[in-house]
């Protein structure tokens, strides 16, 4: 399997940036507000452009992807949230990976065209779905002062690694370049 390390990787990288999102949401932040909840989906997710772009040797571009995608999937948290309530942020998480599958598609030049692509975001987006919702009650109950930032860190790896894996691993036969 090529690419496990970069995987691995990315789901670390990861899981420190949203643990420290974390902490300032928790420290920092008085209210929640709209307009931080969109500055926070563009600050994630530049990161996550910009690995997905690193891996694939083209950084500013997955780093010009990643908040175009970070900022429609908060906008449409905020859309659905009225309706939906907490699970508009499962919703918004799913069509966020569909969308940086395609991105990573794009920027790796995958072979396999768009069913391909479409195939591995919706592993990425399903299995980063589930893992997502079994890690969500780590907000809760809001105490920040009480939060353990380990589990945090723990709980966002296993969050982001499926999707990481979905996304970047290949079978040693087949080369993503």
């Amino acid at each position: 399997m090529k690419h496990v390390p970069e995987a691995i990787g990315g789901g670390l990288a990861m899981a420190a940036v949203s643990t420290l999102g974390d902490y300032v949401w928790a420290t920092w932040i008085p209210s929640p507000r709209v307009s931080f909840g969109l500055a926070h989906g563009v600050l994630v997710f530049l990161c996550v452009g910009a690995y997905l772009g690193a891996v694939a040797g083209q950084t500013a571009k997955g780093a010009m992807a990643g908040p175009i995608v970070g900022l429609l999937a908060a906008a449409s948290y905020y859309a659905l949230a009225p309706v939906l309530g907490r699970s508009a942020m499962f919703a918004a998480w799913i069509a966020l990976w569909v969308a940086l599958g395609l991105v990573n598609a794009r920027l790796r030049r995958q072979p396999g065209g768009i069913r391909d692509a479409l195939i591995r975001s919706s592993v990425a987006a399903i299995s980063s779905g589930i893992a997502f919702y079994l890690i969500s009650g780590i907000w809760f109950p809001f105490d920040p002062q009480g939060w353990d930032y380990a589990v945090h860190f723990a709980s966002w790896t296993f969050a982001y690694l499926p999707a990481f894996l979905a996304l970047l691993v290949e079978p040693k036969n087949r080369s993503m370049h």
